[in-house]
């Protein structure tokens, strides 16, 4: 059963998530912790102040961006030294996450004052709720360098992860994130390119990395708004001997025993025995399965 956690104490920070597009996306947690802070800390106080008012919620605003984040960070210990409960809030989603926020988080901390998530809409877990098997474990990777060289070499580190990779792009360097992702992933991993989550113009599309440029490039419209982008990550090890050894494992196990072709094998190509023995398995249950002729 689910049960309404009462206790907003004073001298606590309240990180907040707002809606990432679609106002209709805050919960109604949020919206009683707004309503009951002594005030609200923003990214932007405009842009937070249309977002009170459409609830007709009068607080207090202080700015918190990443240009004034210490100083800031400091005014808000000293309220909270006050007895005040404040909240923080980002522009859009949840804070401290490729957002300010994680700076004032430690500074609060470091006061041994409290801290408490008040949790909402994310566009990282929206666009990962729809993307499928391939992206059932994740790396959240952000934003990448702008300049080429040092992006390209973040993306050498991350380009044998296994998980999936999860960045943040903004609209004018979306189609070459997409391009540098290609040439250094390569051609065939799957991505996802979310663009505008929860907003009016949404748009979700599926795709390998040889087709998302192309893709993007097609129409002007579709390098608008802020974008996710999630890629499949590296083939497996096992997926990597399949690739790249069966030919040699085949061939042994058409002309001796599967312990001999195993040992050949492992001779040949330098994997590890396990491996090449789970391989061989594979592929003999697929030799000898029955299959169905038109």
């Amino acid at each position: 059963m689910l049960t309404e956690n009462q206790n907003y104490p004073a001298s606590a920070l309240y990180v907040t998530a707002t809606p990432i597009g679609n106002f209709s996306d805050i919960t109604i947690r949020a919206l009683h912790v707004l309503a009951l802070v002594d005030r609200i800390a923003a990214e932007d106080t405009r842009h937070t102040a249309q977002l009170l008012a459409r609830y007709k919620i009068a607080r207090p605003l202080l700015a918190l961006h990443k240009h004034n984040e210490c100083k800031a960070a400091q005014r808000i210990v000293d309220f909270l030294h006050m007895g005040e409960r404040i909240a923080y809030v980002s522009d859009a989603g949840t804070p401290g996450i490729s957002d300010p926020g994680a700076r004032l988080v430690d500074a609060v901390r470091s006061e041994r004052l409290q801290v408490i998530p008040i949790p909402g809409a994310s566009a990282i877990t929206a666009a990962l709720s729809v993307t499928g098997n391939w992206a059932s474990t994740f790396t959240f990777a952000g934003f990448l360098p702008t300049k080429p060289k040092q992006r390209t070499a973040q993306l050498q580190v991350l380009a044998s992860r296994e998980e999936a990779l999860v960045f943040c792009e903004a609209p004018h360097r979306a189609l070459q994130t997409v391009s540098a992702l290609a040439d250094t992933f390569g051609p065939s991993r799957r991505i996802l390119i979310g663009r505008e989550m929860t907003k009016l113009h949404e748009s979700l599309h599926q795709c390998i990395l040889s087709e998302g440029k192309e893709w993007l490039a097609m129409d002007p419209n579709r390098l608008r708004g802020e974008f996710i982008l999630i890629v499949e990550g590296a083939a497996t090890s096992m997926q990597r001997i399949s690739h790249q050894h069966d030919a040699i494992l085949i061939a042994c196990l058409d002309e001796v025993p599967l312990r001999t072709a195993v040992k050949l094998a492992v001779t040949l190509t330098g994997v590890s025995h396990s491996k090449i023995y789970s391989r061989a398995l594979e592929l003999k249950k697929d030799k000898s399965s029955p299959r169905k002729h038109d």
